[in-house]
């Protein structure tokens, strides 16, 4: 299942938009100007296994790679995606 995900920069985050008003989310700070460190994936209890935090992470991934930032993964969903999706490696600080 793929979800519409928006980069809220104002609110250092990704969001989903879910049904009921419901999102989910990954946040992030920027610690310095080169560096994204996400901090945490919330899902939903009745979107949880869908694979929708995967998505939001790898959104977080890809916007990092896309603008050249370093990757902190204070989040450890973010720490088990990155050991599991070996592509993403290059990106930690």
């Amino acid at each position: 299942m793929k979800y519409e995900i928006i980069h809220e920069e104002k609110y250092q985050q990704f969001t989903a938009r879910l049904e009921q008003e419901e999102e989910a989310e990954i946040a992030y700070a920027k610690p310095q100007d080169d560096v994204l460190d996400l901090t945490h994936t919330f899902v939903p209890d009745a979107y949880r296994g869908t694979g929708l935090a995967q998505e939001l992470i790898e959104t977080a991934l890809d916007y990092a790679r896309r603008h050249n930032l370093k990757v902190v993964a204070t989040c450890v969903a973010v720490q088990k995606h990155i050991t599991q999706n070996p592509k993403y490696k290059d990106l930690l600080r």
